[in-house]
């Protein structure tokens, strides 16, 4: 049997190298060569905005000066919002928003791996505390179109890289918004009013849990916060936001 298990290991070798020499592991961002599959290149890797601490504990919007541990930001105290923490892997710019306008816009769901993993690391500590990991979700007719849902291929990685429960089903988007792109942050907290819902055959299981809520990019915050509300209507204890990246604006 040993003699099968090595030669198995060696067709897998074997197999893999071959594999290599006809597709060559190139670089997810601009498809330059690489050493390894599914990565970046250097050039790419530099283009990522990464979000480190210090930052605001609330909105996970970094800060310039580390002024001790616990800060909350001017903009969180002055409109709280409805999740209890937010967490990003990276600013929403350069080679972050290359990569999530081919996610979702170009058909590149293989790109989910990498990001979820990267948001995996970067949101650790609220994937330790989370019962279970719920992708915000589109509406049928975008889902449709677009023809798979990038959070719920997001969440779906996360979920196989930390063992934590994935519930892509747990709150439905039951209201056809507009696009939100364009619109203010009023507008688009208008736009999603009423656009989500825990339905009462998942209240069961959203009841009493810490959910932790997976979008790729958080901008104004109306999505997260819009669904954020309808999951603590359907009886979650708290929410906490996960996405790949976020938009920073200086101050």
């Amino acid at each position: 049997m040993r003699w099968l298990q090595r030669g198995g290991g060696w067709l897998r070798t074997g197999v893999t190298s071959a594999i290599g020499l006809v597709y060559p592991p190139s670089c997810v961002g601009c498809r330059a060569a690489t050493s390894e599959a599914q990565g970046l290149c250097a050039r790419c890797w530099a283009g990522l905005g990464l979000i480190e601490r210090p930052y605001c504990e609330r909105l996970g919007t970094p800060f310039e000066v580390d002024l001790g541990p616990g800060l909350v930001s001017p903009a969180a105290i002055a409109d709280p919002p409805v999740f209890a923490r937010a967490r990003a892997a990276c600013r929403f710019d350069g080679t972050a928003r290359e990569l999530v306008h081919r996610l979702k816009y170009g058909d590149r769901t293989e790109l989910s791996l990498m990001l979820g993993r990267m948001m995996a690391q970067a949101g650790r500590e609220l994937i330790a505390d989370a019962d279970l990991i719920v992708p915000v979700p589109l509406h049928r007719f975008r889902l449709w179109t677009r023809r798979f849902n990038q959070a719920a291929a997001l969440a779906a990685t996360i979920s196989r890289q930390s063992g934590r429960p994935f519930a892509p089903q747990a709150l439905a988007r039951v209201k056809r918004t507009k696009q939100q792109v364009g619109l203010t942050k009023a507008q688009r907290a208008e736009n999603l009013q009423g656009a989500f819902k825990v339905l009462p055959a998942m209240r069961p299981l959203i009841e009493g849990r810490r959910i932790l809520l997976v979008d790729d990019v958080l901008t104004t915050g109306s999505t997260v916060n819009a669904a954020s509300r309808a999951l603590l209507r359907g009886g979650a204890s708290a929410v906490d936001v996960l996405t790949f990246a976020r938009v920073v604006t200086e101050a």
